[in-house]
């Protein structure tokens, strides 16, 4: 595990500050909760607390800024492993590589899985997972969407 470099540091100072909303030196749990959501670390509730708890060194329901500094670095590498993830299965999906998954390609991939989809089950899903409705999902679209529920927008659980 790589630790941080001083301009990195700095950085996170800095974005560590605007989120101690009393300037106490510390985090409570909302706080740090809108700093990892700010950086784009989003883990789900139960992960949320372990999270904290380990982060939390001295036990005193806070974190302050070195406890935020010594995990930051796992916490990078975590979100970097699951994006390549995300990438491989968004690739998945993304039969003909243009970057987009189109509904054909969303059915097609869906039914090679072993769960077909009815028309009303695609269009649900497109729909959902479609934020600025061009009628593709692109790769912003797909993260997003499965950030939000992990694969349940999909309606099904998938073993990765």
């Amino acid at each position: 595990m790589a630790a941080l470099g001083k301009h990195e540091l700095g950085q996170l100072r800095e974005i560590f500050a605007r989120f101690d909303m009393d300037s106490d030196g510390s985090l409570t749990v909302l706080e740090l909760a809108a700093l990892l959501r700010s950086i784009g670390i989003k883990p789900p509730g139960d992960e949320f607390h372990v999270l904290v708890e380990n982060m939390d060194s001295n036990g005193n329901g806070a974190v302050e800024f070195d406890e935020l500094a010594s995990i930051l670095p796992e916490l990078t590498n975590n979100i970097l492993n699951n994006r390549e993830q995300l990438t491989a299965v968004f690739q998945m999906f993304d039969r003909d590589g243009n970057g987009y998954i189109t509904a054909a390609e969303l059915a097609g991939c869906m039914a090679k899985l072993g769960y077909p989809l009815s028309y009303s089950e695609l269009t649900e899903i497109i729909s959902k997972a479609d934020f600025d409705g061009d009628g593709v999902i692109s790769f912003s679209e797909f993260s997003a969407a499965m950030g939000k529920s992990a694969m349940e927008f999909l309606g099904i659980t998938l073993l990765l």
